[in-house]
């Protein structure tokens, strides 16, 4: 199935299926898989598969889809980076069997999506995700939506990772070089990329940059998914090296700009 590196530097957001349902497998195989999902917090995540015809579910960014995944979760502190971070594993499990996937928050009629997965009280929905074969060409919309928000690309690491202080650029060794250019090509909301990393103290420090408009009832923070989703990353790919990566919510009290949040330190043994 290759190692997180290929694995992460070769997965592509997919909009555009060959209408194939998953295969009897493949469906099983993710259907285990989510099962025993886990995430630092220790907030449980529930995914619902959920079949697009029978319950008259679409998505107006999509073509070819059969199938959709959502993720619940209870309206707590950290919700948000838990779902992040359970969602990340799903996408990287089913990018490995040949799965598509792309994490939506707004582009949906969010009621139907929301009765089907029979959301109650108390729990949030902060995105679906279709699951199926990618189609050997993108429809032209989802090449004009890539074009857009700049898919292909990202903020440059002397931009994300610090050293120290906010602002001033971390020189990493080779071998977290690796790692944090993993967390670097992590997915995120219109390719916003609100983590940042703060090194200290040989503590890794990650932070959420905030910009306007991704709050709402309905989703939660969806730049806290974001870092969610970084932190997964960084995470996964020191365990893949051997190492153990402790994850804590102790603020160090660095000083950082108004529109930034402190979200959680990863200590690596």
């Amino acid at each position: 199935m290759g190692n997180l590196y290929d694995t992460i530097m070769g997965r592509k957001s997919v909009r555009t299926f060959d209408s194939t349902p998953l295969s009897q497998k493949h469906l099983k195989d993710l259907e285990e898989y989510i099962k025993d999902i886990r995430n630092p917090f220790d907030i449980p995540v529930e995914f619902v598969l959920l079949d697009a015809k029978k319950h008259r579910l679409t998505s107006p960014v999509l073509t070819g889809e059969n199938l959709y995944v959502a993720g619940k979760v209870a309206k707590k502190p950290y919700a948000d980076v838990a779902f992040g971070y359970s969602f990340e594993k799903l996408v990287l499990y089913a990018w490995r069997l040949g799965i598509g996937t792309v994490l939506i928050g707004g582009t949906m009629k969010r009621d139907a999506f929301e009765t089907a997965a029979s959301l109650k009280d108390g729990e949030m929905m902060p995105c679906i995700s279709p699951l199926g074969y990618p189609a050997k060409k993108r429809s032209i919309k989802e090449t004009m939506m890539r074009k857009g928000i700049n898919a292909d690309s990202r903020i440059l690491g002397d931009k994300l990772f610090f050293k120290e202080s906010w602002g001033k650029p971390l020189t990493p060794d080779d071998d977290m070089a690796q790692v944090l250019e993993m967390v670097r090509w992590a997915p995120s909301a219109v390719n916003k990329q609100p983590w940042r990393i703060i090194s200290a103290d040989g503590v890794y420090h990650f932070y959420e940059k905030k910009d306007k408009g991704f709050i709402n009832e309905a989703t939660g923070d969806i730049q806290k998914v974001d870092v969610g989703i970084a932190l997964c990353h960084f995470v996964m790919s020191i365990e893949e090296k051997g190492k153990k990566a402790v994850v804590k919510v102790s603020d160090p009290k660095i000083d950082i700009p108004i529109d930034a949040e402190y979200i959680a330190s990863v200590e690596i043994f």
